[in-house]
């Protein structure tokens, strides 16, 4: 629950997530952040008489000159130039256009495969013809794509995350106001940047039991040859094979295959990780069940400086919100629903579709709720019913 708090009283670690005027006219780059320096406070004084934090997102930080020499700048500062976007179309006008955008995509991706693991080339154009199909939805309406990228049944399980990660890439690259030939270059990126495991033995990708050292080396090696059908490949953007090796790295340099750190990764090597691991933890794994997006966030938050650049992960759960598009949750009614698009001002009451009743029984046709009153999220899989019903 927010808490209104005076300028005046604010201290070190306290996440703003609201301030009592527009962002926008505002030296702040970014809605909502951790106050962690003296040019922050000093923003807000000039700026602001109040503001509104969020406890539950308060830290504790170091001092203000000491953090500055220990902490690399965050990847977010090498935005330079802003793109913004508007709205377009409400979600359910928008629903047919990204459904239709997504098939073309799931066809393109499904013959892309077939060729590759055949020896064949990868076909560069028609790659991005559907990334294009995909970021004008996004652009018009985010929540469309995501939606159905939430509730898709799932398939062959490396061409859904594919997919899903590069959905979730367009929409925090539209979010952070990056440019438009940007958001197309990330949404190509999500969609090949895993495309090396097609070269892997998929009894590794699927093995229920621990890997072995072996094993693991092998499985790691998917970047290695990502990287070298992304050089063969004619007409691709030519930054994309060194784009298609970072998405493993870790900020503090725990990660592979060169064990770069912080800002060595980039904002787009950064973007990739992040969201590669959100999309994967949120998703049946042969090892391991699904988390619940609202739990994933959870975990990432936590992980912030360590494996993840923190201000990147605070803006990308500004992005999906607390409990995202195409989150399960249960309602205080007792409903369970789903969450259909986000609030742009009060990210606790998302919009919402209730499909089965407080006793269980599905409620034909659903319920569209604008101001969800949400209990709890609820973990993938706890509860089963027709995705066919959410309109799509």
């Amino acid at each position: 629950m927010k808490k209104e708090m005076p300028v005046d009283k604010l201290q070190f670690g306290m996440y703003v997530a609201e301030l009592d005027r527009p962002w926008e006219g505002t030296p702040f780059m970014f809605q909502g952040f951790v106050l962690s320096t003296s040019k922050q406070l000093e923003g807000l004084r000039k700026y602001c008489k109040k503001v509104y934090i969020d406890p539950e997102k308060t830290v504790v930080v170091e001092e203000p000159a000491a953090a500055a020499k220990a902490k690399p700048p965050s990847v977010l500062t090498t935005i330079k130039e802003k793109t913004t976007y508007e709205e377009k179309a409400p979600v359910v006008v928008e629903m047919p256009v990204a459904r239709a955008a997504t098939h073309k995509t799931v066809a393109v991706m499904k013959d892309i495969f077939t060729s590759i693991q055949a020896g064949k080339a990868l076909d560069a154009p028609r790659v991005k013809e559907a990334v294009t199909s995909m970021t004008d939805s996004v652009v018009r309406n985010p929540d469309a794509m995501l939606l159905l990228a939430r509730m898709k049944e799932k398939g062959e399980h490396t061409l859904d995350r594919a997919l899903g990660v590069s959905i979730y890439m367009i929409t925090f690259g539209r979010f952070l106001n990056l440019s438009r030939e940007q958001l197309d270059l990330l949404g190509v990126l999500g969609l090949l940047q895993d495309i090396g495991k097609v070269k892997v033995p998929a009894g590794l990708l699927h093995k229920k039991e621990p890997l072995t050292a072996e094993e693991l080396e092998i499985c790691m090696g998917h970047v290695a040859h990502s990287v070298a059908i992304l050089k063969d490949t004619p007409g691709l953007p030519s930054e994309l094979p060194a784009l298609a090796a970072l998405h493993h790295e870790r900020y503090d340099g725990s990660g592979y295959p060169h064990g770069l750190k912080a800002g060595q990764i980039g904002l787009f090597g950064a973007i990739a990780g992040l969201i590669d691991c959100f999309d994967a933890i949120t998703q049946f794994r042969p090892y391991g069940d699904a988390m619940s997006p609202s739990n994933a966030l959870d975990m990432l938050y936590k992980s912030r400086d360590v494996h993840f650049d923190g201000p990147l992960v605070e803006q990308f759960i500004q992005c999906i919100g607390i409990y995202p598009v195409g989150a399960l949750v249960e309602l205080y009614t007792g409903e369970i629903g789903v969450v259909i698009a986000q609030n742009p001002t009060l990210h606790l009451f998302p919009r919402a579709m209730a499909v089965i009743d407080s006793k269980g029984k599905p409620i034909k046709p659903p319920t569209i709720i604008d101001r969800a009153k949400i209990k709890r999220s609820l973990e993938k899989g706890s509860v089963f019913f027709d995705t066919s019903e959410l309109f799509i």
